[in-house]
């Protein structure tokens, strides 16, 4: 991507979600002399530049008006203030001039609503929070809800699970962007793993650590971390985990929330980026 267009705007509103813009801010507004790259230009917009309130009791300033969305090349929706509430128009007609520009559009957590209601993601696959999941289904039938996934990549339209998985997404964008090296050193910045697959499941309903002492998939997985080179089929883990290969991806998806297959290709990628 030249330079001229490493170019980002977040939309803020009164309501703000803090959480969910302070990803945005974090990994795209802050400068980072040391990776020796330009970096983004980073603006914060509203529909009316000035003073916005923020959850938590916080007060923060969006110095640009909605024209920054139109010039930006990546726009980011963090969350929406009430996913009942319909968009101001002036923030719909901004989005939609940007998208028909070229500019890469992306929602953070409840942000999917307003992205869906452009109509831009219209036919195409989206996410949010799961608990959002049902409501965004009956509003927006058009589009193809994943509901269980941590972020949808869609070429110009780009869209994240609930609060956290926006941070996933986000790094995925710079990974994009700038190359799995320069990622990998604002991951380590960050003190957060280099990569999730957008795949992943948004959460695990009995999550338990890969090496928990005493679950009986911890000295498998510790072996096929050791083994990456060989090849490893789920049959073989199966074997050494003493269980059939049925019970073993269940139990794995249980605990890690994800298939067996998809997490040694994430492994396989993490350790070739070293």
């Amino acid at each position: 991507m030249r330079a001229s267009k490493r170019s980002v705007a977040v939309l803020a509103y009164d309501g703000l979600c803090t959480f969910e813009f302070a990803l945005a801010v974090e990994i795209f507004g802050l400068r980072r002399p040391e990776l020796g790259v330009p970096w983004y230009d980073f603006k914060v917009c509203a529909v009316e530049p000035g003073p916005l309130r923020a959850e938590g009791g916080i007060t923060m300033l969006a110095r640009h008006g909605l024209r920054a969305i139109e010039s930006a090349s990546t726009v980011v929706v963090p969350g929406w203030r009430h996913e009942l509430e319909e968009p101001p128009p002036a923030v719909i007609a901004s989005l939609r001039r940007a998208h028909a520009r070229g500019a890469r559009l992306i929602s953070i957590c409840s942000g999917a609503f307003v992205l869906a209601a452009t109509g831009l993601l219209d036919g195409k696959r989206a996410t949010t929070h799961w608990q959002y999941a049902k409501l965004f289904a009956e509003r927006y039938p058009r589009v193809q809800l994943v509901p269980d996934v941590l972020y949808v990549d869609e070429g110009r339209l780009l869209t994240s699970a609930g609060s956290a998985a926006g941070l996933d997404l986000c790094m995925h964008v710079v990974r994009k962007d700038y190359g799995a090296a320069i990622a990998n050193e604002v991951a380590r910045r960050l003190v957060i793993a280099p990569h999730r697959e957008g795949g992943q499941a948004q959460f695990v309903p009995e999550p338990v650590a890969p090496t928990e002492s005493g679950s009986p998939l911890s000295p498998v997985l510790e072996w096929a971390l050791r083994s990456l080179r060989e090849p490893i089929s789920v049959r073989r883990l199966a074997r050494r985990a003493g269980m059939s290969e049925r019970t073993f991806c269940r139990r794995f998806f249980d605990q890690l929330g994800t298939s067996p297959a998809r997490w040694l290709i994430g492994q396989r990628v993490i350790a070739a980026q070293r």
